[in-house]
């Protein structure tokens, strides 16, 4: 499958929203529908086909593996924190999450072992994906990671997730693939809006502040997520132990190839609607839909008749409350889709068939 067949979802099941600031990891809402997705490669890292994991029983020890993977996890230091990155090529490109580089535009990495940071630079970010690319400056002596096919990762496969928790260099934890394809909803945090990630592997594996930007690491050595979210717990406001979330490596490396080839993203594969829209708030303050704020020339708002003003109730039958409740069923669908919304429009309701465009990078 391609990455424009991308998870379809009618909606999502908040489990909490928190984010710990300024440390590489976000902590937020997810879901627990799931559907088969893929994502379409790129080349500019090893692609290795196959299974992520063995079927048979794991080993008694799996230091090969990290000693395989480890010299490609650098720390990521910007002037509000700390994260990881994972080195895609030997020019020196790493990717990392957008909430990871924030603002940042210059970058301190270090991979394990080495005596001092080095200098990198934003190549460009994508936080709709939750994506960004930086580049070392002094690219000698990174060592690419084996990128393997997420679209083979399996709930029961061992994973390894290592990086940087706390600032702890080189950490890794163990755990397995609880699910795929979940979509998940990131809060905002400084330096990066909220962002639904469709198609997203969940996993056991302890994912702590600083493991964001990371590798998600087969048995076999191949990075197949890069983690980004722990979920949090809606009792405390904490986070969930044993509940975290990486986007897809195939989605990785085709994000990053196109920031990488042009400094932006050509082709997001999301669906948008045409519009710039805000959280219409009743008498009461309570959420009671989307406003329409404007339409975009030519695009699938304006091409079926909404116009500022309108306030959206619903897409493709599932309540839109507020601007969030939109993203994401924007993200559970995909480019060319024609979808049922419900307006209101001066005090009437009225359903039109809006065709989705895609969001722009």
């Amino acid at each position: 499958m391609g990455t424009a067949q991308r998870v379809r979802r009618a909606g999502l099941a908040t489990v909490a929203a928190l984010v710990i600031g300024g440390s590489g990891v976000a902590i937020g809402a997810a879901a627990t529908d799931s559907s088969a997705s893929g994502t379409t490669t790129a080349a500019t890292a090893t692609v290795t086909p196959g299974p992520a994991a063995a079927s048979s029983p794991g080993p008694a020890s799996y230091a090969s593996v990290v000693r395989q993977v480890l010299p490609s996890v650098v720390l990521i230091r910007t002037g509000s924190g700390l994260g990881s990155g994972v080195v895609l090529d030997r020019s020196g490109n790493i990717v990392t999450n957008a909430h990871v580089a924030g603002n940042a535009t210059t970058f301190q990495v270090q991979v394990a072992g080495d005596t001092a940071p080095r200098s990198a630079r934003l190549v460009g970010s994508y936080p709709p994906d939750d994506l960004a690319v930086i580049r070392a400056d002094n690219p000698a002596g990174l060592q690419p990671a084996t990128f393997g096919d997420s679209d083979t990762v399996q709930a029961g496969d061992v994973v390894l997730a290592i990086g940087n928790p706390l600032g702890l260099s080189g950490s890794v934890t163990q755990g397995i693939i609880s699910a795929t394809d979940r979509a998940v909803t990131e809060p905002s945090a400084d330096g990066s809006p909220a962002a639904t990630l469709p198609g997203a592997i969940q996993t056991s594996a302890p994912i702590n502040p600083g493991n964001s930007g990371g590798a998600l690491v087969s048995t076999s050595g191949q990075v197949v997520g890069i983690p980004t979210l722990a979920a949090g717990s809606p009792q405390g406001g904490g986070q969930a132990q044993g509940i975290g979330f990486a986007i897809p490596s195939n989605l990785a490396r085709d994000i990053a190839t196109q920031i990488i080839d042009t400094g932006h993203v050509t082709n997001s594969h999301r669906a948008a609607l045409g519009a710039e829209v805000a959280t219409v708030l009743g008498a009461d303050g309570a959420a009671g839909g989307v406003g329409v704020v404007a339409v975009t020339s030519g695009g699938g708002a304006e091409r079926a008749g909404l116009r500022p003003g309108d306030v959206i109730k619903s897409v493709a039958g599932t309540q839109i409350p507020d601007t969030t409740a939109l993203t994401q069923a924007l993200a559970a669908a995909k480019p060319g889709d024609t979808v049922t919304v419900t307006i209101s429009r001066a005090g009437q309701d009225r359903d039109v068939r809006v065709t989705l465009g895609e969001l722009g990078g």
